[in-house]
């Protein structure tokens, strides 16, 4: 690498560090996150509607990229019946650390499409982005959650 041994450990380091993620929030908080976010994914993939509203806040507010959306259709949305949508892209998407809170990807053959980054309020969504303008996807930091954050 063309570096000192010292300088190359504290590399290979901080890129194992970015692999796992990293996070200021306690475990116990990331892991409710997580089942919060994980029951949003399963109720998306099943066209589960009562599912959906049950893990969304009556006044989730979501936000997206236009290159998201079907052409005219509006980039803020307020109501957790507003905001349901079960698309194909579900079946791909996975949990994620985004800039290190618990988020969702959806990358179908490893090419990054869309980020989601959630707003956990209690055991509901109360807010989520969706991120698709490859400019802002290149800026965020995502890392895969294996099993529990514990």
């Amino acid at each position: 690498m063309g570096r000192s041994p010292v300088t190359t450990k504290k590399l290979a380091s901080r890129a194992r560090q970015r692999v796992r993620g990293t996070t200021d929030v306690p475990a116990a908080e990331l892991d409710r996150h997580r089942a919060v976010v994980d029951a949003f994914l399963a109720a998306s993939r099943g066209g589960d509607l009562d599912g959906l509203l049950a893990v969304l806040a009556p006044d989730v507010v979501r936000r997206a990229d236009p290159q998201a959306l079907p052409g005219g259709a509006a980039t803020e949305v307020r109501g957790a019946r507003e905001t349901v949508y079960f698309g194909r892209r579900s079946r791909s998407a996975e949990t994620a650390l985004v800039n290190g809170a618990v988020g969702v990807v959806v990358a179908p053959h490893g090419r990054l499409l869309y980020a989601l980054t959630c707003t956990v309020e209690g055991d509901r969504i109360a807010a989520f982005e969706v991120i698709a303008d490859p400019e802002r996807l290149r800026g965020l930091e995502i890392a895969v959650l294996g099993g529990p954050v514990t």
